[in-house]
């Protein structure tokens, strides 16, 4: 497998906002993107702020352009701002170093794509993208 299917991004959303729904939590955007950074599937649930979807599409987007889970980033946003600033801008805005950004492997720990929650803390947006992925059968991968 080189990339994710619909059918696996919509199982990954369904999952995702299952657990956000027994969770009790905020509502949230889910995106699931490709390896190449391109949106498979995009949902917001009903009562999500309006700047939701964008969120969710940075920390996915960002993920799978670093190559790295969105804890990561958020720690290396941490000790080098000015050059996780510039790759914002240089990303036209796209990049988002925060946790909820979740990078999809296969069982050969191969890159198939990303997701990137918002709407809650965002350590409950990654637990909602691990509970979906997890869902598909894939090996989630929040960083460390």
């Amino acid at each position: 497998m080189t990339a994710l299917t619909l059918e696996q991004a919509n199982t990954i959303i369904a999952a995702a906002l299952a657990a956000q729904t027994a969770a009790g939590a905020q509502p949230i955007a889910v995106a699931v993107l490709n390896p190449d950074g391109h949106v498979i599937s995009l949902q917001r649930q009903d009562g999500a702020s309006m700047f939701r979807n964008e969120i969710a599409l940075g920390k996915a987007w960002g993920t799978v352009a670093m190559g790295a889970g969105g804890r990561t980033l958020k720690a290396k946003a941490a000790g080098n701002p000015g050059f996780y600033t510039a790759l914002a801008a240089a990303s036209a805005g796209k990049l988002v170093p925060q946790t909820g950004g979740v990078l999809v492997r296969d069982a050969s720990g191969r890159i198939l794509g990303a997701v990137g929650i918002s709407g809650d803390t965002g350590e409950n947006d990654e637990a909602f993208a691990i509970a979906g992925i997890e869902a598909a059968s894939l090996r989630p991968d929040p960083g460390g």
